[in-house]
């Protein structure tokens, strides 16, 4: 006889199991239309952020977790779909559970025998493992399938770009991961989105990451991969230009300088072996770490360009760029678009036009873009229009005036070239700073270093603020795509500090063991920076003058790079300057009296045929037309500020002069607040020329007495927070105005708006092209 029970709530295990089945089955079909929606979609709807679809790989990992809770959880109420009665399923689990926890035989007051619930627990297993199995191969086959979907190409026939197989057009600015301040990608990326852009540029500065041979260094502010994978995250596609050269107003354009150490007379940006070994070597190492995001591979990185500007460098060694070509190829394979850029015109085009290479042109506004996209159609007949470097604004050079061109024509040109449906790339969009010693120069025809900030008068500001062009490009984007709606990016707040005052350590002679970086080196005639292994910073050159001379006597050097106070016995007497040309100098020296040149590289050439660009003493040194020899030569390259400065001692003359050049000290706290530190910019209104350092960070050069450029830009990041306290260096060149009739004190301040717009003993600006 069936014995009766009392009726029972449904266990909480088997609904919980049902629900899972459910849910598991929802996630599943939510992601299938996820992973195959277009990205324009999600752009379109506001989404910029959302998990990259290489992680098809987790759905097995999501599957798999949730089968076996499914196993557990269902595994006494399996059967609760197919069995007719609620009290039966109880009386089941009720069974099971005393015949597999005592292990022995029980009597049954089930209508279900027990051998039947073994049955179906055996088949509930075996259908839990096909499941599993079936859930690996679905992923497996996602993974493929969502992969193989991606796609950038170039569809010649109909003169435009295809994306995952449809027309596509980009719309890309510039920025540099190496000038911006780790700390402020995203919020950089965030502007870049809100603006319209749909994809980042941005070169790959080899002289940074490789600073000495076979050395290399991707970590924090250098780390490429981490930069990469951050535009894909918030929606950017990548357009990447490793170079090896890259220009970018960077020392030698961003080849490294121990090329020169190498073989001084070595052929760059040419077929030269000495040199084509090194960039072998450098492409092998950075090509293999960008591989896995191209876009084919589920990363952002539709384009690589190939070499940079090729067109404007006299050498026309088209067995140097075929070979770039096929280096490109067999590191990157055959599914990214390699690219090349050249000004837009046939001259240029005609060497730098590469076989195999899409080749785009540069121009910026006002331009007749009819006749400069004519230039790309005469060298690429079919495919789409490209203007790899539309520029906003223009690079500085120091004692010329800020660049500052009108918006109107801007925009104007923008319109123009997004009506035909041309890709365009915004350089820069963000410009950022060239902190340290990394700025470069040009020759136009003379010498002319590019300063510290790297403002280039962009959309945003080189602190992250919005300009009005940023807002005049965004209403010309807003016409070809639709925009990221809700609110602009909340501005990056500035702080004034105020006033630090400073204490003087010292003459640079008096520091002169705790700034030098090796030894002193003997040598019979002066030898370059590079013969010393020296990249950047400084070179004090130190003789004794023997004989007898005329009173006053011509000093000559006829290569200088790039300028040199000049000493007798330790006291400044006057400047010799690549800049203005100034090789000779009348000056008073007795025999056997000390004379010292301080040589401080102010930039490599980065740009035309000068880019060997050698720093030091180049040439004899002549007195009254005797060359000069048996020099002591010390190395200061001021790698870092964090010296033996603990003392503060003072080095003061009788009058309150301070002696320059001139290392002084200064510190600050920050505000008990937790929202500081905040940014910040060192004003330098007053000083004449030198070097600042905030924490043992290189702030890069000041130069106010020439403009235009009298503040540096201190990032947060550079800040210790409050109660510790911020140490500032300066290392003043020339003079520094403390102690006298008109000030009483020494002080810099830290003031909340840049001054980079300063006057300047020039009135027309450098037309030039680092």
């Amino acid at each position: 006889m069936m014995t009766k029970h009392s009726p029972a709530p449904l266990p909480d295990r088997s609904v919980y199991g049902f629900v899972m089945y459910l849910s598991t089955l929802t996630v599943l079909i939510l992601y299938l239309v996820w992973a195959f929606i277009p990205d324009e979609w999600l752009h379109s709807i506001g989404l910029t952020y959302w998990p990259q679809k290489y992680w098809a790989i987790a759905v097995p990992v999501f599957m798999c977790s949730a089968t076996i809770t499914l196993v557990y959880c269902m595994l006494p109420g399996y059967n609760m779909l197919i069995t007719p009665s609620l009290n039966s399923i109880n009386t089941i689990q009720d069974d099971y559970s005393r015949y597999c926890d005592i292990n022995q035989k029980i009597k049954h007051e089930s209508d279900i025998p027990i051998s039947q619930v073994c049955h179906i627990t055996r088949a509930m297993a075996k259908t839990h493992l096909i499941v599993v199995a079936c859930a690996l191969t679905l992923s497996f086959q996602l993974f493929q399938a969502v992969n193989a979907d991606k796609s950038f190409v170039i569809d010649y026939e109909n003169d435009q770009f295809l994306k995952d197989g449809r027309p596509f057009r980009y719309i890309s600015g510039s920025m540099h991961y190496f000038r911006v301040p780790r700390i402020y990608w995203l919020d950089r990326m965030e502007r870049m989105v809100y603006a319209g852009l749909n994809a980042v540029q941005t070169y790959i500065d080899w002289s940074q990451h490789e600073p000495s041979p076979g050395k290399y260094d991707f970590s924090d502010n250098l780390d490429l991969v981490s930069f990469i994978k951050l535009a894909h995250k918030v929606g950017l596609l990548v357009i990447l230009r490793p170079g090896p050269y890259i220009d970018a107003e960077r020392d030698m354009g961003g080849l490294p300088f121990w090329l020169l150490q190498k073989n001084p007379k070595m052929a760059l940006r040419t077929n030269d072996q000495s040199y084509i070994k090194y960039v072998d070597s450098w492409l092998s190492k950075v090509m293999p770490m960008v591989e896995p995001y191209l876009y084919a591979n589920g990363g952002p990185i539709i384009l690589v360009q190939v070499e940079n500007e090729y067109g404007s460098f006299p050498a026309c060694d088209f067995d140097y760029i075929t070979h770039l070509r096929d280096l490109h190829r067999s590191l990157l394979g055959d599914d990214v678009i390699l690219f090349s850029t050249d000004g837009a015109s046939d001259g240029l085009l005609k060497c730098g036009k590469i076989e195999g290479v899409y080749a785009t042109v540069d121009f910026g506004p006002g331009t007749n873009i009819t006749k400069a996209f004519h230039a790309q159609r005469n060298h690429e007949p079919k495919g789409p229009l490209v203007n790899s470097e539309y520029y906003p604004g223009w690079l500085d050079h120091w004692a010329y005036p800020h660049s500052n061109p009108s918006v109107l024509p801007m925009v104007i040109t923008l319109n123009s070239m997004l009506w035909k449906n041309a890709s365009v790339n915004i350089y820069m969009f963000h410009g950022g700073t060239n902190f340290g010693f990394t700025n470069g120069a040009n020759l136009s025809p003379n010498y002319n270093a590019v300063p510290t900030s790297y403002d280039y008068n962009a959309p945003i500001s080189e602190a992250g603020d919005f300009t009005p062009k940023y807002w005049a490009i965004r209403n010309v984007i807003s016409m070809y795509t639709k925009l990221p709606p809700g609110p602009p990016p909340k501005p990056v707040p500035k702080y004034e500090y105020g006033t630090v005052e400073l204490t003087s350590i010292g003459s640079l002679f008096d520091v002169l063991i705790d700034l030098r970086s090796q030894e002193p080196l003997s040598s019979y005639y002066p030898v370059s920076f590079e013969s010393l292994g020296q990249a950047y910073g400084f070179v004090l050159y130190e003789t004794i003058v023997p004989g007898q001379f005329m009173d006053p006597v011509v000093l000559e050097i006829k290569n200088v790079h790039d300028r040199a106070i000049v000493f007798v016995q330790n006291v400044p007497v006057g400047i010799l300057s690549r800049e203005d040309s100034i090789s000779t100098l009348p000056i008073k020296i007795q025999n056997g009296e000390k004379l010292s040149l301080l040589v401080e590289n102010m930039g490599r050439v980065c740009f035309g045929s000068g880019l060997a660009d050698q720093k030091g003493l180049l040439s004899n040194v002549t007195l009254g037309g005797r060359i000069l020899t048996n020099w002591t030569i010390t190395s200061l390259p001021f790698n870092s500020s964090e010296f033996d400065f603990s003392s503060d001692k003072t080095r003061v003359l009788a009058n309150n002069q301070i002696y320059t050049p001139g290392i002084f000290k200064g510190k600050f706290k920050t505000p008990n607040n937790a929202s500081f530190p905040m940014d910040t910019y060192l004003n330098m209104t007053g000083w004449h020329k030198g070097i600042a350092f905030i924490n043992g960070v290189n702030l890069g050069r000041y130069w106010p007495i020439v403009g235009p450029q009298n503040t540096l830009y201190i990032p947060k990041s550079f800040l210790k927070p409050y109660p510790s306290n911020n140490v500032l260096i300066i290392l003043e060149l020339e003079h520094a105005p403390c102690f006298t009739d008109r000030s009483d004190s020494c002080n810099v301040a830290l003031v909340d708006a840049p001054v980079v717009n300063a006057t300047t003993p020039y009135t027309e600006s450098v037309y030039s092209r680092c």
